[in-house]
């Protein structure tokens, strides 16, 4: 079969065109095997190919090159084209696909769930010898309306729309018509319009009709027309939807937690609710100790494992034994009748009811032609994550450094281990069962969302746990000497640590991304929009050394340390000593341990010159006064420790771990003991280079650093990508997150404008989502009463109320307010939490509002518990909850 290629593009002397395909002939994707295109003259570019027999179809794209480089090629989505074997050629005239306007709009979140639609093929395939192939890209045709063509000839109806053709939308959000093209009379005048499901017009496309000029066609050849886009001039596209826990979750049938049943019921909420989207946080196993502190849902033990107390039990089976029933029956009474999640007894008898499951069942459920598809597809992070499972078990740790000979992993050893013959298969094979399992409930509860027009958002950490199994088996893409964390903010005065190690990008880099893209893969099994984490973490992580339990001695990694004879430069003497080794003068120690001070001088310090002291040999770094002080909980001793914590941060300079001689400043060394001790002079050097350093020095380096990691990323996902750019913001991150189309996260009372104390809803960004608070922070009605002058600030100068004394509590009116102000922002999305929803109605809000917080990110050991305090069930039947959120999302004009 003979097919030629057709292109118009102009380019300069040296530059030409070339084809890179799915096919040999186009060489199968490698760019040095693509065929180049030969110009005709005028911009026209052709390639003529002989394709060998049983072709059936072909997918590629155009690249442009020059001086034997590529210079840049067409926007992710290839052409492509099936193949009529009845066709003896094809004649392909190609529009360049430029990145459209919106891409979010390509995102599996709207072709999949938004604006997926059935599809009617009746009446859309011609067959006759000579074919035109017409194709369009149309993304924002919603579910009740259909693309249509018409023109300037009776087949195209006469600009009739009446008898305007529906066009198929088999590859939705690109559709197609194939006509009959000796009915066809050239050049074609035509457009495209939108029509609803009674044929009526809904709209035209903008500008002028477009034209199709064509030779003299022949008996079997098909003429294809692609890499065309609608025009529109549709207002911003808005919904709304809800952020929750899934274990916040309750229904009637919960086993003390919410479960992938209760977010299948949830979804019926959102829905009658004329929500379209809910984001969840990480639901990953984190099973270390099987205690509460395994609560946390960010220190995820495997990236690709879901964890077991989100297994629906009753959705599962039920026990054949009726005495065990009952018990069970029982523990799930007694489990969801508490306010809030008791983790270690839901994990312990949710488990032991799974045991006693797949005793009962587990043989003919892995037998399961379901079962070995699933195994087929996950082997490759389904072994290890079960001998992981197995030996954290076996050995009573998740510290693999601890397993003796199994502490590296070793391939052969671990796959004999899996293997059905092994002696360890029965134990091995629960932890298979438990993932099948989820697995399975969660792709129905992901098909369920879609079929009802839902979103669900993911939440992707931006760490894994330096004990997880990926460390594990891939050790070489961590930095298991550093630990991740985020640099002092609104959350925590000392910075964050989570202890996670960071990545090595470079590792990471050589096989381009694979690690993140095959996460990103798995993920899209169950969502079709997810939120990075802490998406600064791929400009630059805040590192710390292992020997800090606190975040003020980290830096930031990749970065730009400087040099001795730079620092100087800004007018300060450098005095490496004096400046990089913790110590404290004497007369500052009161203000850190006041009585106590001699006690501490004598115990805990060595002078180090006539005034000043340094911390002993014993307790030198944090990690060991974490030690000396681990189980004493008494004031005095917590003051203590405190304090020496503090001592050990009196720095004004952190040496570069990797490039001797160069020298990262201290993060809020400006509020540090030793900066009081500077002259006047020396401070004003200090705060220029400070000011340098941290919001100047590194906005193009860290801006090449995101394009390099976060480009091949997002390109290798549908999913619609949000990003947490909380915190210290580089002023390069607005413009990688716009340029790469990834939503960014604002909150108005964390303004990212300069000297602002609340964000200006009104500008925020379309690329964007807006929330009330995040699960990091107070819900509506806990902030409302932290400040109380600066919850009077707000009332006045953004809910503008009359003068007078502001409420003490956050009433109904207020909260209706301020979700209200949420929704009419341009914001692409506005995702309110759910306890903050509860507030706009006094008779569902909590009357304990501090049970309401999810987590206090200055507490690294907290317990993430909470619970919604009323079932789906009942909120399904609140009305005057429900009626008003629907009126408040139509007031808005979201969708």
């Amino acid at each position: 079969m003979n097919v030629s290629f057709n292109i118009h593009f102009h380019t300069v002397w040296g530059q030409r065109l070339s084809v890179v395909g799915s096919v040999p002939e186009l060489g199968m994707w490698e760019p040095a095997f693509a065929k180049e295109m030969t110009c005709r003259g005028n911009g026209h570019w052709q390639l003529e190919l002989a394709l060998s027999s049983g072709v059936q179809e072909i997918e590629y794209r155009y690249f442009l090159s020059g001086n034997d480089k590529p210079i840049f090629e067409e926007w992710e989505k290839n052409h492509r084209i099936v193949l009529d074997d009845q066709a003896e050629r094809y004649t392909l005239y190609d529009y360049w696909q430029t990145r459209p306007a919106n891409p979010a709009f390509y995102s599996s979140a709207f072709t999949k769930c938004l604006f997926a639609r059935p599809c009617r093929t009746s009446e859309r395939v011609a067959r006759s010898r000579k074919q035109l192939v017409i194709k369009i890209s149309a993304p924002r045709v919603e579910k009740h309306q259909h693309l249509a063509i018409s023109g300037n000839q009776a087949r195209l109806g006469n600009w009739d729309t009446k008898k305007a053709l529906i066009l198929s939308c088999d590859a939705f959000p690109e559709w197609q018509i194939t006509l009959d093209a000796s009915e066809i009379t050239y050049p074609l005048e035509y457009k495209f319009l939108v029509v609803d499901d009674k044929h009526e017009l809904v709209y035209w496309e903008t500008d002028e009709n477009r034209k199709l000029y064509v030779s003299s066609q022949m008996e079997g050849e098909v003429v294809a027309v692609s890499g065309l886009y609608f025009r529109d001039n549709l207002p911003l596209w808005r919904c709304a939807g809800t952020v929750i826990p899934v274990f916040s979750l309750r229904s009637g049938q919960s086993f003390g937690i919410g479960d992938l049943g209760d977010l299948r019921k949830f979804i019926d909420w959102i829905k009658k609710t004329h929500q379209r989207i809910i984001q969840v946080l990480p639901m990953n196993d984190t099973t270390m100790s099987y205690t509460w502190l395994d609560s946390y849902p960010y220190s995820a033990i495997s990236i690709y494992a879901l964890h077991p107390v989100y297994i629906d039990l009753l959705w599962m089976g039920a026990l054949n034994d009726a005495g065990k029933a009952a018990f069970y029956a029982e523990k799930q009474k007694e489990l969801n009748s508490k306010e809030s999640v008791d983790y270690e007894g839901v994990l312990t008898y949710k488990i032991d009811y799974c045991r006693i499951f797949f005793e009962q069942e587990g043989q003919s459920l892995l037998e399961s032609p379901e079962y070995a598809a699933f195994y087929r597809e996950n082997a490759s992070w389904l072994i290890p994550y079960a001998a992981y499972s197995y030996f954290r078990d076996t050995y009573k740790t998740p510290d693999f450094s601890k397993w003796g000979g199994d502490a590296i992993y070793n391939k052969q050893r671990i796959d004999r281990l899996c293997d059905k013959t092994s002696e360890a298969y029965p134990e091995v094979s629960f932890f298979f069962f438990l993932q099948f399992i989820l697995h399975t409930q969660f792709r129905n509860v992901s098909d369920y969302a879609r079929r009802n027009g839902i979103v669900l958002k993911g939440d992707i950490p931006i760490g894994v746990n330096r004990t997880s199994v990926e460390v594990w088996t891939e050790p070489d893409y961590f930095n298991l000497d550093a630990q991740a964390g985020a640099p002092p903010d609104d959350f925590s005065v000392n910075g964050q640590n989570w202890m996670f190690p960071t990545y090595n990008w470079e590792a990471m880099e050589r096989d381009d991304f694979s690690w993140w893209k095959k996460r990103l893969l798995h993920m899209n099994n169950y969502f079709d929009c997810f939120r990075i984490d802490h998406i600064l973490g791929f400009f630059r992580i805040w590192e710390i050394p292992q020997e800090s339990v606190q975040g003020l001695r980290g830096h930031f990694n990749p970065a730009l340390p400087f040099s001795k004879e730079e620092i100087e430069h800004y007018g300060l003497s450098f005095n490496e000593s004096r400046f990089t080794t913790p110590h404290i003068r004497y007369d500052f120690l009161p203000e850190l341990f006041g009585d106590l001070t001699d006690e501490v001088k004598n115990a805990y310090l060595a002078q180090s010159s006539s005034r000043h002291f340094v911390l002993k040999p014993f307790c030198d770094t944090q990690r060991k006064i974490e030690a000396l002080f681990d189980g004493k909980g008494d004031q005095a001793s917590l003051l203590i420790r405190n304090g020496l914590y503090a001592i050990a941060n009196e720095t004004l300079f952190l040496p570069d771990r990797h490039e001797k001689g160069k020298f990262h400043p201290r993060i809020s060394a400006n509020q540090s003991f030793i900066y009081r001790e500077l002259t006047s002079s020396d401070r004003y050097a200090f705060d220029h280079l400070y000011w340098e350093f941290f919001y100047h020095r590194h906005n193009h380096f860290w801006r090449a650093q995101a394009f390099k990691r976060l480009t091949p990323l997002i390109a290798s996902t549908q999913m619609l990508v949000c990003g947490e750019d909380l915190g210290m913001i580089p002023e390069s991150v607005p413009d990688v997150m716009n340029k790469l189309q990834i939503l960014s996260l604002e909150i108005e009372r964390m303004p990212k404008a300069a000297n602002r104390e609340f964000a200006d809803l009104r500008y925020l960004p379309y690329l964007s989502v807006c929330t009330t608070s995040t699960h990091d922070m107070s819900p509506l009605r806990n902030w409302w009463k932290e400040d109380q002058a600066k919850t009077e600030r707000y009332d006045r100068h953004v809910l503008q109320y009359p003068a007078g004394a502001v409420p003490d509590e956050c009433t109904a009116e207020i909260a209706t307010q301020i979700i209200s102000n949420h929704l009419a922002a341009p914001s692409m999305l506005a995702i309110i939490p759910l306890q903050d929803w509860f507030a706009v109605d006094d008779t569902i809000k909590r009357k304990d509002i501090e049970s309401e917080r999810i987590n206090i990110p200055a507490n690294p050991a907290y317990y993430w518990r909470y619970r919604m305090h009323i079932t789906i069930e009942r909120l399904m039947d609140a009305d005057v909850l429900n009626d008003k959120i629907r009126f408040m999302i139509e007031q808005s004009k979201r969708k």
